[in-house]
């Protein structure tokens, strides 16, 4: 008599957790760059910078009910990480440019931004 071939299968497969990737390494959404403030005199002089980090200065990014608050390095510096979409950009000291800014999916951009001191 002979007995049945018995064939047991066992599954291998890999779970991918959102927001991250195969290598294990988490991608995340946002932007880096820096933040200047000026002019900083009343008369610009070709020698001399006219602008200067905007440290401590607080620049929300908002979209919809989610906002966003980061404060800039002393040495003008920010990072913030954002879901990816279309955010209105506002410094607590002044304008700024660009006033908004879109945020990629997976991606970590960077983009530079200035504040408007008014001195003139």
């Amino acid at each position: 008599m002979r007995r049945p071939l018995t064939v047991i299968t066992i599954a291998v497969g890999a779970v991918i957790v959102p927001g991250s990737s195969a290598s294990g390494a988490v991608v995340r959404s946002g932007l880096h760059g820096t933040i200047t403030r000026g002019p900083i005199a009343p008369v610009c002089v070709a020698e001399q910078p006219c602008t200067a980090p905007a440290a401590g200065a607080v620049i929300a990014f908002s979209r919809g009910l989610h906002v966003a608050r980061v404060t800039v390095r002393p040495d003008g510096s920010y990072r913030v990480l954002l879901p990816p979409g279309l955010y209105a950009v506002r410094a607590l000291r002044g304008p700024i440019e660009p006033i908004r800014v879109r945020v990629l999916p997976g991606r970590n951009r960077a983009v530079d931004f200035s504040i408007d001191t008014g001195i003139r």
